[in-house]
């Protein structure tokens, strides 16, 4: 999925993601009443779509987001792009070895990332 690419209707998010619309919709800042409303087909602001995407579908704990983290990954990319290419290599590698030792079992969230790279 790319930045601010529209999308799956947020109702669908939910309801596999098995929560209520206040669970599901604080967890972004936004209210119930809010994200009952986008649910229904009102317009969704590009930033709360973002969001959405990072929390909900790429299970992302926005309150463990630092600016200076940030901050260290743009200096790794501008400065050592070579660095930053061994530890994303590092790490992916990591989560592969970590995930291959499991036996495989597909979860809500494989259908979700599944649809959310697939092309319109």
């Amino acid at each position: 999925m790319k930045l601010f690419e529209p999308v799956l209707n947020p109702r669908e998010i939910r309801l596999r993601l098995g929560l209520n619309q206040q669970e599901f919709w604080t967890r972004i800042g936004v209210t119930q009443s809010g994200g009952s409303r986008y649910e229904s087909g009102r317009n969704m602001p590009k930033p709360v779509r973002e969001l959405l995407r990072l929390v909900h579908i790429e299970q992302l704990d926005i309150a463990k987001i630092k600016r200076e983290d940030l901050e260290v990954l743009e200096y790794l990319k501008a400065n050592h792009p070579q660095l930053h290419q061994s530890v994303r290599r590092a790490l992916r590698d990591r989560q592969e070895t970590s995930v291959s030792d499991l036996p495989p079992q597909p979860t809500k969230f494989h259908a979700l990332a599944a649809q959310s790279t697939e092309s319109p």
